[in-house]
């Protein structure tokens, strides 16, 4: 566990601050950059503010009627009003090392080489019990009232989103990424208007956590390979280029559901058994899987979706149907990589 855990230093978050800490958020930037100039470095890891989020997604819902706006949760403008709180990894090695059955000397050391020795004070300074990793933080989006959360009889809806910038922000079509977040945001605005409460967690682990250029370079390998992008070469791709499929470390994902107070999620919007099986193992029940509905699945992201169902990916009533003969002969789009090689 505790190879595994360092190795994926880079790309793995864990906060290990009560959440109600951000409260105090605003005070701190302003009050103590003053008393840095006499104490010292200190810096804010958590804030919470209030946003209206505007998605094209969400106004094509209310024109189908899928979603009806009330003025509080989503107004006539098709946005919805949120509370979202950005958090930076904070982890106090004492707690980190417990967690993982080493002592924290030998977490320490690992942390040292991993890191290529970026950070001699784990080595100098053991009085210091506070490490800032250099991974990515994560941002929490709450539809509904934030109180509800730790009541298991009130309805929660929730999604844990790896980023994806091709997909999320720009809208690439060879994943399910922004079409799931996105339906996961209509569940959640939809949940909050019958009185519960929503959360998306949006984590930066680019890529499964092997970053944008390697899943460039394997989007390539799988476009180039002979017979084009298929969903029965999917993994086996992405080994070839990365030597693993996945580089996420799911045993800390859950910390900011505990930190929310949740022990019930009523609606989980994912397929992913990873993360389902990381959050149940640390005592949250979850009663409904949702699968993203297969119309919002891109053309080009059937490879994905196909590959990920046979790979054992929960795919509910929705796609009960993947097989081996479906595996096969899933196909993506053609770019015309190979017409040199048949020339």
């Amino acid at each position: 566990c505790i190879v595994r855990a360092v190795c994926s230093i880079r790309h793995s978050c864990m906060l290990l601050l009560h959440f109600a800490v951000a409260k105090l958020t605003i005070f701190l930037s302003f009050h103590l950059q003053q008393r840095n100039k006499k104490t010292g470095d200190i810096r804010p890891t958590i804030a919470v503010t209030k946003a209206h989020i505007d998605l094209p997604e969400c106004r094509e819902a209310v024109t189908a009627g899928r979603l009806k706006p009330d003025g509080k949760i989503l107004l006539p403008t098709g946005q919805s009003v949120v509370s979202k709180a950005a958090i930076e990894p904070v982890w106090y090695l004492p707690e980190i090392a417990r967690r993982f059955e080493c002592t924290e000397s030998n977490l320490r050391q690992s942390i040292f080489r991993m890191t290529n020795g970026m950070y001699p004070e784990l080595i100098t300074r053991p009085d210091i019990k506070v490490f800032l990793p250099p991974i990515g933080g994560l941002t929490i989006y709450i539809w509904g009232d934030p109180a509800t959360i730790p009541d298991e009889d009130i309805e929660l809806t929730c999604r844990v989103h790896d980023e994806c910038n091709g997909s999320d922000v720009f809208g690439s079509d060879i994943c399910t990424c922004r079409p799931y977040l996105t339906h996961a945001i209509e569940e959640c605005i939809k949940t909050a208007q019958r009185g519960g409460c929503g959360i998306v967690i949006y984590y930066r682990k680019e890529g499964r956590s092997l970053g944008e250029v390697t899943k460039y370079l394997v989007y390539n390998t799988r476009k180039r390979q002979e017979g084009g992008d298929s969903a029965e070469t999917y993994f086996s791709c992405t080994e070839q280029v990365a030597g693993v499929q996945d580089t996420r470390f799911q045993a800390m994902m859950p910390d900011p559901l505990h930190f929310l107070g949740v022990t019930k999620i009523h609606n989980f919007i994912s397929m992913s058994d990873l993360k389902y099986n990381a959050i149940v193992n640390t005592g949250i029940k979850i009663v409904n899987r949702i699968e993203i509905p297969a119309d919002l699945v891109p053309a080009d992201a059937q490879v994905e979706i196909t590959a990920k169902v046979f790979h054992g990916y929960n795919g509910g009533e929705t796609y009960k149907g993947v097989n081996e003969a479906e595996l096969k002969k899933t196909k993506g789009r053609e770019y015309g990589y190979n017409d040199d090689k048949k020339e």
